[in-house]
């Protein structure tokens, strides 16, 4: 019964461990994956204006009226 509760104590000891080693693990890491969470959105960012730019270039663009093919003579100074 002894040998039982000791591998109890053991293994709760072992999950304390674990969790406060991932704990600070994710402490001392949080700056970097703020950082790193910061340029892919960015880059995700970037990627959607700049394939959304030419759609609403088009669309904002009225329609050219077709230019004429022949022009009349120069005006007189």
């Amino acid at each position: 019964m002894q040998k039982v509760v000791n591998v109890i104590a053991l293994l709760s000891g072992l999950t304390s461990l674990a969790v406060i080693g991932s704990g600070v693990y994710v402490y001392m890491n949080q700056e970097a994956w703020k950082a790193q969470a910061q340029e892919k959105l960015a880059e995700v960012i970037a990627e959607g204006i700049t394939g959304a730019l030419p759609g609403l270039l088009d669309s904002a663009m009225p329609e050219m009226p077709e230019l004429p093919k022949t022009t009349g003579p120069a005006i007189p100074f």
